[in-house]
């Protein structure tokens, strides 16, 4: 019994001391968890911060992506845009060229035409040696008001005068009738008159001469491509006229009235080159240096 209250002492130094460390322990545990509570919120911080700068490297990786993506399309509108400037300019040139064939086409034709009319000229010309006359003499009459008095016809005498004089036929009775009526300005009244000579003698001696006043009408009255194509009739329908050089250097100014100065100057320097000399030939190459003097403008 002596020793129980030494037993008690170690009892109760021991539960003191228990009691001590366990207070210890579990400020140790606190700071630990305190520790790791801010640690915790350290990494968190550090993870929305490392989110917010991968987000806002990706936003600026497509932005770059979409400037991009803009420039390329840029790049192809402007090449889509030049080519179809070039499409423009080759189905411009293309045709510009196939009208200038048709143009050159019909000028070859004309001119085939005219060098038929001269070969069968030649040959009448010929036949008409052989037989002891001259050809064309009825056709070559010009109508009473284009007539001039050469001075042979001066210096002839009474008799001459009527020697040479013919009572004219009904025919050139209506050429003359019609001429004069040109001449008074009143074109569409000469144009039916001459076109009904060509009906009621469509191979006589003056239906070529009507054909080249009927072309005129149409001129003086600035219907250019009813011209053109009147003209052209004589060169094809009446190659032996004597006015097929008139009319080859009309229809050429008629091209150049309605702006296709090109063709207007090819058949002028037909008209120097075939009827070299002559003053329809003197008339084409006056046109055709005031031509090429002035700047070139836009054709048609």
């Amino acid at each position: 019994m002596r020793n129980l209250p030494l037993v008690f002492l170690l009892v109760f130094v021991s539960a003191c001391a228990s009691s001590g460390d366990f207070e210890m322990l579990r400020h140790d545990i606190n700071d630990v968890r305190r520790e790791s509570l801010e640690t915790k919120k350290e990494v968190d911080f550090l993870k929305e911060k490392t989110t917010g700068v991968v987000k806002e490297d990706s936003f600026s990786a497509m932005r770059d992506s979409q400037a991009a993506i803009n420039s390329r399309l840029s790049e192809m509108a402007s090449s889509l845009q030049e080519l179809r400037g070039r499409f423009e300019e080759y189905k411009y040139s293309t045709e510009k060229t196939l009208k200038d064939t048709v143009a050159e086409r019909d000028i070859a034709r004309s001119q085939i035409a005219s060098l038929e009319g001269q070969i069968k000229a030649l040959r009448d010309k010929l036949a008409s040696i052989e037989r002891g006359t001259t050809p064309g003499e009825a056709e070559q009459r010009p109508p009473e008001g284009e007539k001039k008095e050469t001075e042979k016809t001066k210096n002839a005498g009474p008799a001459a005068e009527e020697q040479a004089k013919e009572p004219p036929d009904d025919t050139t009775k209506a050429y003359d009738a019609a001429y004069q009526e040109f001449k008074a300005k009143k074109y569409k009244e000469a144009r039916e008159h001459f076109e009904a000579l060509q009906k009621n003698s469509p191979k006589g001696k003056l239906a070529g001469n009507a054909q080249f006043w009927i072309a005129e009408t149409y001129y003086v009255e600035k219907d250019f491509e009813s011209a053109i194509l009147a003209y052209e009739t004589l060169l094809k329908k009446y190659p032996e006229s004597d006015k097929t050089s008139a009319a080859l250097l009309k229809q050429g100014l008629s091209f150049i009235e309605i702006g296709d100065k090109k063709t207007g100057k090819t058949i002028l320097a037909r008209v120097v080159e075939k009827y070299p000399g002559s003053k329809d030939a003197a008339l084409a190459k006056k046109k055709i240096a005031e031509l090429e003097k002035k700047p070139a403008g836009k054709k048609r």
